[in-house]
Parts: C-alpha cells; structure tokens; sequence
C-alpha cells in the first residue's frame, strides 16, 4: 500500500512529471500531508473518480532541476513492523530528513512525535 505511494513518487520524480495520480487512502494522505509540510511535496489533492478516490500529488523540484525527494525509504513493512517509542525515533541524515511515525494521534513528522513525546509505528524516512 504505502511501497505503491513511494514507488510512484520516486519514478515520476526521476521522470520530472509534475504530477501523480495514486489511489488515495487515509493512510496515504497522512504520509503525503507530512510529506507537504516539510516541502518535499509542492501540494496534493483528492479527486473523485466514478466511484473511487484518486490522490494528486504535485511534485517539487529544486530550482537545480533536482527532485526534492532525494531518497524515500520504507522502514515498516508487513511483515516486519517497527515500532519505536518517542526516546527512540531516529535521526534522518542529522536532522535534514524526516521519519514519518502512525501514532494514537493520526499520522505524524517526527519532530511532533519528540515535541508531544509519542511513540509509535515508524512508516518510513525521507530525506
């Protein structure tokens, strides 16, 4: 589910498309929020397709040419979820990057997870 969202942010970016169409979830919007928040993302919107919901995303690039995602790394997965408590959420690249944590609260960055000292499943890392 999230691999799908990751994959297709990180080939329409090598592609520099300006936009993905992704099946939209809850959980997807959440990450992608995150994802606008912290500017690797331009803006993303739902849009009603017959009966399904299809997720927007406008991509962001830096004024080099380069994506803003530089790397998208999947942490929890099926088979082997990661959970971590709020002492013990890691570093992306000594704070340029960002973990993106499913907590009790809703989907989070990890800077609020430190700030409201939540733990919880670790989703991935963006940097």
């Amino acid at each position: 589910m999230l691999a799908e969202l990751f994959t297709r942010i990180r080939n329409a970016g090598k592609a520099q498309h300006e936009k993905v169409d992704i099946p939209s979830s809850k959980l997807k919007a959440g990450v992608v929020e995150v994802l606008k928040s912290f500017g690797f993302i331009k803006d993303f919107r739902v849009v009603k397709v017959g009966s399904k919901s299809m997720m927007r995303v406008y991509l962001r690039y830096l004024e080099s040419g380069e994506h803003a995602v530089t790397q998208i790394r999947r942490v929890s997965r099926p088979g082997l979820r990661v959970y971590v408590g709020s002492g013990d959420i890691p570093k992306v690249r000594q704070g340029y990057g960002v973990s993106i944590l499913s907590t009790n609260q809703g989907i989070i960055s990890s800077k609020d997870a430190r700030d409201k000292k939540l733990g919880g499943e670790l989703l991935c890392q963006v940097w």
